[in-house]
C-alpha cells in the first residue's frame, strides 16, 4: 500500500511540473513569437491563443501585427530532425483568414537650393498615420535561414490602397484568396518553389469582381521562373488617376470600361520577359443628348477605338512584352508605346490597310510615351496637346496621301 501511495505521488509530481513546464514553455513561445515579430516589424503585435499539438505543432489564434496583418488562424508544423540539427524547417504552415494592407503614400522630399523636386516618388508603409524610416546596417542584411516545405494561405484578404497619384486614391481589394507554395526558402537555394494563387476583386464601384490567377515556379538561385498571369474583368475607371491627365474620360463620354490582361511570364538568369496582352473587353460610354455636339475628345476616342478594331477582328487589343530584371522589376511603358507603334506599321504594311484605315499618333506622344506605371501625368502632357491641336490637319493629310500599295 505505500508503495501505491508512493507510486502515485511520484506520478503527481511528475504531471505537475511537466504542466508547470508546458505553461512556462507556452507563455514563453508567445512572447518569443511577438518579440521577434516586432523588431522584424517594426509594429505591435498580439497573439490571442496560442497551442502546442503533439508533437511539437503550434496553432496561433488572433494573430495581429498592428496596421500591418491580421489572421484568425495559423498552423505551423515543423521538422523535429531539422531542428535537432539547429535548422528551421517547417513541413507545414496553413494560414486562415489573413488580412493584409498595402499602402503607398506620397514620400516628402526635401527640396534643397538648385534642386529638382521629383515628383510621384511614393514609398510603402502599413498604415496612413505610419511613416517608417529605416537606416540600413550590417545586421539587417543578413537573413535567418528558414524553409517551408509547404505554405497555404485560405480566405485571404488585401487591401491595396495608393495615395501617390496627384488627381486621386486608387483602392481595390484582392479577397477569397487561395496561395499555395512549396519548397520556400528565406536563402537562395537551387530548388524550384512552386506556386499557385488564386482571388477576386472588388472594385468598390459596384461593378462586378475581377479574378486574378497565377502559376508557375521559380529558381531563386539561378534567378529562373516560368509562370503566367491573369486578371479578368478589370474596371479601368478605378485606375483612372494613373492616366487622368493623359485622357479626359468625361469628354470622352467614356462611363465604364472593362479590361482583361494576361502575361506568360519566363525569366533566365535574373532576366525576365513578359509576353503580355491586354484587351478591352466591355466600353460604356455615356449618352448624348440631341442638342449636343459631338466633342474633339469623343470623335478622338471612336478614331482611336475604329483603328484598333479593323485591325483585330473587331476587337481592341494590345499585345506587347515587358523586359526587366527579376532582383529588381521595374515596369515601364516604353514597350507599350512600341506596340502602338509596332501595331500601326505592321498593320499598314502587312493586312494590306489604307492610310484611311490607319490613324498614325503624332510624333509628340510617342516621343514622350509614359516613364513609369505610376508616374502617367507629366510625361504625356506635351503628347496630348500635340494630339489635340494636330490631329484633324494630320488624319486630313493621311487621308489625301497616295496609297503606295496602289502603284
Amino acid at each position: 500500500m505505500k508503495n501505491w501511495k508512493k507510486i502515485f505521488t511520484i506520478i503527481a509530481i511528475v504531471v505537475i511540473l511537466f504542466s508547470l513546464a508546458y505553461i512556462f514553455f507556452i507563455v514563453e513561445a508567445k512572447n518569443i513569437i511577438i518579440r521577434n515579430i516586432e523588431q522584424l516589424t517594426g509594429h505591435k503585435t498580439t497573439i490571442g491563443k496560442l497551442d502546442i499539438r503533439p508533437p511539437l505543432n503550434l496553432e496561433i489564434r488572433n494573430l495581429e501585427i498592428k496596421g500591418v496583418l491580421k489572421a484568425g488562424y495559423i498552423y505551423i508544423s515543423p521538422s523535429i530532425p531539422n531542428l535537432l540539427f539547429g535548422k528551421i524547417a517547417l513541413n507545414k504552415v496553413k494560414i486562415v483568414s489573413p488580412l493584409l494592407t498595402y499602402q503607398r503614400i506620397p514620400m516628402p522630399v526635401a527640396v534643397a537650393d538648385n534642386s529638382s523636386v521629383d515628383v510621384g516618388r511614393g514609398q510603402i508603409v502599413a498604415t496612413a498615420p505610419i511613416t517608417v524610416a529605416v537606416t540600413p546596417t550590417v545586421g539587417q542584411n543578413k537573413v535567418f535561414p528558414v524553409t517551408i516545405k509547404s505554405l497555404k494561405i485560405y480566405s485571404g484578404w488585401l487591401n491595396f490602397i495608393d495615395s501617390t497619384a496627384t488627381s486621386g486614391t486608387i483602392k481595390f481589394t484582392i479577397k477569397d484568396i487561395f496561395f499555395y507554395a512549396t519548397n520556400l526558402h528565406t536563402v537562395s537555394t537551387d530548388v524550384l518553389t512552386n506556386f499557385d494563387l488564386k482571388g477576386n476583386i472588388s472594385w468598390h464601384t459596384g461593378e462586378s469582381d475581377g479574378k486574378l490567377s497565377a502559376q508557375g515556379w521559380i529558381n531563386s538561385y539561378k534567378k529562373d521562373m516560368l509562370a503566367t498571369l491573369k486578371v479578368e474583368n478589370i474596371d479601368a475607371i478605378v485606375f483612372y488617376p494613373y492616366y487622368s491627365t493623359w485622357v479626359d474620360l468625361g469628354a470622352a463620354r467614356i462611363e465604364k470600361a472593362k479590361l482583361n490582361f494576361s502575361s506568360n511570364i519566363k525569366g533566365t538568369n535574373n532576366d525576365i520577359d513578359a509576353a503580355c496582352h491586354l484587351e478591352l473587353a466591355d466600353i460604356v460610354r455615356k449618352v448624348r443628348t440631341p442638342e449636343e455636339s459631338q466633342k474633339k475628345a469623343e470623335r478622338l476616342t471612336d478614331v482611336v477605338l475604329d483603328m484598333f478594331k479593323s485591325m483585330n477582328q473587331g476587337k481592341v487589343v494590345l499585345d506587347f512584352t515587358l523586359h526587366t530584371k527579376m532582383d529588381q522589376p521595374i515596369f515601364g511603358f516604353g514597350d507599350i508605346k512600341s506596340a502602338f507603334e509596332g501595331k500601326l506599321m505592321q498593320g499598314r504594311a502587312k493586312a494590306g490597310l489604307r492610310p484611311q484605315d490607319v490613324l498614325l499618333w503624332p510624333s509628340k506622344l510617342l516621343q514622350s510615351g509614359i516613364k513609369s506605371g505610376v508616374d502617367v501625368s507629366h510625361a504625356v502632357t506635351d503628347g496630348v496637346v500635340a494630339l489635340g491641336n494636330g490631329l484633324k490637319d494630320f488624319f486630313e493629310e493621311m487621308i489625301n496621301k497616295p496609297d503606295p500599295a496602289a502603284n
